[in-house]
């Protein structure tokens, strides 16, 4: 009985290997005909259940497939589908690579936005929005003009080109919210390379996630995030554009590469922006400084000039078998910018300035299959030896004529406009990111990342050399580890868990009875989360997510920006419970008829909250970060899109978010606090995005078209200071605003000759991102780009 077990065992196993060995694996990769690697292509058998996606190289791979003859289906949005009959034979590996041609057909979700179905990034479980940057890059617009018209998200400016920004996502601002360039943190990149400097034609997409974070983006982002892809796969190409406008405006971009068969790659971007920003504003002008009385007017901007210019290069190899891809290169930049304004309007400044420069060197590794199939380690690096000044040496009262006054009796006592200083600084930023990666099976995967940034500022005022506050230390180290699981539970259901590990080490100096005294902080705390989601049906999804994060204090924040921010060491670490829903859903009716609705509610619970308050200092308006205790926010966005063949889209988004203050006693009182319950100041809590886009097909010769495009700013009045506080006619208020922009784009030959006339704030609308200071008037911008890839 037993041997007749064992025989039994035996045959089954036997036939077990025998039923394997007749199974056969199909691979390859993904790519278009000028050899741009497709991320997210649909890869399917027709007839069988065997179906995958193309991975973030381009690479897909069909499991255990029964030999046979089939029809490989390949499709990806913007391209034409391709089938091909293969041949499978039993225990053997096929590979065929594909190549899609770009489709002239309605891309089903295109808008004014450029908003795009990435199917790969949708099959996840994060709350995403991707932005398909290259339906943009006939525009004048930067990366924040971009994003401010997402749902969700609002870019405050304090002024025109190269001006202060606060970026705000679902009500988290600032700092709050983590900026990504392919992947890499951007924490260190200094002033000379920020969000409202970058042309749009240095994206190929952006990837906005609201709420939880994946784990490998490796920061401690505690509300969502921002991911710039470049796309480094493409190939030869060139891409070159001129714009002026109003203001005597100036912006070029020129971006560049070449990738040999033997793997040589080389990389180049760069772009620069001018502008004198002497745009009309309407302020209390005294025309009489020793009387000081005021006369509303409207003038010109007078000093407010800002220029900067960047250039990234890249050299490596590609497609080796030490490396997919080792790329070292160098970022270089500068910008210069006149300071106009404190932080409220009756502040003018006639020769306050600051300049900053970029010296960055890189270094970036990823190999695939190391070691081990499915092993995949990435790994970045660079350090900004770059260097700030913030200059103020004119004893001066301007006031918006130009006009000045000594502010002492002697012209030739030494002084400034604020407080006298010629520092310069360099705050000697390192950022080290690793990514390991393991594909355990075909549901089960994981990922290891750790992500560190250190931070030593270094500076000297030729002014104040005696200053000891200057030569004291002001020093970070930060650490976050991150270790994610996702489990895909079927084709329609996949869930990820992970957990972080927050690490912060901080030095500096402080101020106690006129004396210096160093003062050291440690934080360490650990956080984690998880996220989901369910396709109800293949066009109808649904996601859910909840992390416990943290956000430690960023060196500006701590130390100071030596501008407009005060330091405040003091800082604590913020941390939030974040719960978020969405839903989304897409249907198409007879191929004409394209809809796409998403909604999306968030609930936020933040201790430690971290905004910006303003006190006075010496008559003038100084800000700084402080903590406030409790915070809670509870919101929605959603997003409704409709598009008509190639002829007409037209879409609408709209956010609210209810942010209130949940500290109940200040200190340690045991008063109610008089704001308790408030809506958090100076916030907009209620703003939203229109815009429409007519296409015109052939006109003027085959392939040339033309593009009519329109968008619609609205964002709901708001307090300056807390609600509760003062008398109903005297508060102060950031009133309603409502901006128009409209755009003719004229493009030639498929895209390589391309023409834009834009006019933005179409009304010449009064129009205000922060109390009192005012944002460009009416402007005209034309704009000149050349594509061209092989």
């Amino acid at each position: 009985m037993q041997i007749n077990k064992i025989l039994l065992t035996g045959i089954l196993c036997a036939c077990s290997l025998l039923s394997f060995a007749q199974k056969a694996t199909i691979s390859g990769t993904v790519k278009s005909v000028e050899g741009e690697l497709l991320p997210g292509a649909t890869v399917a058998l027709t007839g069988t259940s065997k179906g995958t996606f193309s991975n973030s190289e381009g690479n897909y791979s069909l499991q255990e497939v029964s030999q046979g003859k089939y029809t490989l289906s390949v499709s990806f949005l913007g391209y034409e589908s391709h089938k091909r009959e293969v041949v499978v034979k039993a225990g053997e590996h096929h590979k065929f690579h594909i190549k899609l041609k770009s489709s002239t057909k309605e891309l089903e979700a295109v808008s004014v936005i450029g908003l795009t179905e990435v199917k790969e990034t949708a099959k996840l479980a994060f709350n995403i929005t991707a932005i398909d940057a290259k339906q943009l890059h006939n525009t004048t617009m930067d990366l924040s003009n971009v994003l401010d018209r997402v749902s969700g998200v609002r870019v405050r400016e304090t002024g025109g080109v190269g001006s202060s920004f606060n970026f705000s996502l679902n009500g988290f601002t600032g700092k709050q919210v983590k900026f990504f360039m392919d992947g890499i943190p951007m924490d260190n990149f200094g002033s000379s390379f920020q969000l409202n400097n970058i042309p749009v034609n240095l994206a190929d997409r952006i990837e906005v996630y609201k709420g939880v974070v994946p784990i490998w983006l490796g920061a401690d982002a505690l509300g969502g995030a921002v991911n710039i892809v470049t796309n480094p796969n493409r190939r030869n190409y060139l891409d070159a554009s001129y714009s002026f406008g109003s203001f005597n405006t100036h912006k070029t971009a020129i971006n560049t590469g070449i990738t040999t068969a033997n793997g040589f790659t080389f990389q180049l971007n760069a772009f620069q922006n001018y502008s004198d920003n002497n745009y009309w504003v309407n302020v209390d002008v005294v025309p009489d400084l020793n009387t000081g009385l005021s006369i509303p007017s409207r003038v010109r901007r007078f000093h407010d000039t800002y220029r900067n210019e960047t250039v990234i290069a890249n050299v490596g190899v590609v497609n080796k078998k030490f490396a997919d891809r080792l790329i070292v290169g160098i970022t270089l930049g500068q910008n210069k910018a006149d300071i106009q304004t404190g932080n409220r309007m009756y502040d003018v400044f006639g020769e306050r300035r600051r300049k900053g420069n970029i010296v960055m060197p890189t270094i970036k590794y990823t190999k695939k299959d190391l070691f081990v199939k499915g092993l995949n380690l990435s790994f970045n690096g660079n350090f900004n030896l770059g260097q700030e000044q913030s200059i103020d040496t004119a004893f001066k009262q301007y006031n918006w004529l130009g006009d000045f006054i000594y502010k002492g009796s002697n012209p030739n006592i030494p002084g400034g406009e604020l407080s006298r200083n010629l520092y310069k600084y360099r705050n000697n930023n390192g950022l080290f990111n690793a990514n390991l990666s393991y594909q355990i099976s075909e549901k089960h995967s994981l990922v290891l990342n750790s992500t560190y940034n250190t931070f030593n500022r270094k500076g000297e005022d030729v002014l104040n050399p005696n200053d000891e506050s200057i030569r004291l230390p002001k020093k970070t180290d930060k650490n976050v580890i991150g270790l994610g699981y996702r489990y895909d539970i079927s084709s329609k259901w996949n869930t990820t868990f992970f957990f972080k590990e927050y690490i912060q080490k901080s030095k500096s100096s402080n101020v106690l009875n006129n004396e210096y005294f160093i003062q050291k902080n440690k934080f360490t705390q650990n956080g984690y989360g998880l996220a989901t989601t369910y396709f109800i049906r293949p066009n109808l999804q649904v996601k859910g997510s909840y992390e416990k994060s943290y956000r430690l204090p960023e060196n500006d924040e701590l130390f100071g920006d030596v501008i407009n921010l005060a330091s405040n060491t003091n800082l604590r670490p913020e941390s939030s419970n974040n719960y978020n829903l969405g839903v989304n859903y897409t249907t198409s009716i007879n191929r004409v008829h394209h809809l796409y609705f998403d909604a999306n509610l968030i609930y936020r619970s933040a201790k430690d909250f971290i905004r910006p308050s303003l006190y006075s200092s010496f008559g003038r308006a100084v800000q700084q970060m402080v903590n406030l205790r409790d915070v809670t926010n509870s919101g929605a966005d959603a997003e409704i899109r409709y598009s008509y063949k190639r002829l007409f889209n037209a879409g609408i988004n709209v956010t609210y978010q209810n942010i209130r203050n949940n500290t109940k006693y200040e200190g340690s009182t045991t008063v109610v606090s008089p704001v308790y319950k408030d809506r958090i100041p100076n916030m907009p809590y209620l703003f939203g995005n229109g815009n429409a886009s007519l296409f015109f097909q052939n006109v003027g010769g085959k392939s040339n078209t033309l593009t009519i495009g329109y968008n619609l700013l609205y964002v709901h009045e708001y307090y300056l200071r807390w609600p509760s506080q003062g008398a109903a006619s005297s508060k102060l208020t950031i009133p309603e605003q409502l901006a128009h922009d409209a755009s003719i784009v004229y493009s030639m030959a498929n895209g390589k000759y391309n023409i834009a006339f834009e006019c933005r704030n179409l009304t010449d609308a009064t129009l205000y991102d922060n109390f009192s200071l005012q944002k460009p008037s009416r402007s005209f911008n034309i704009k000149l780009r050349y594509f061209l890839v092989k």
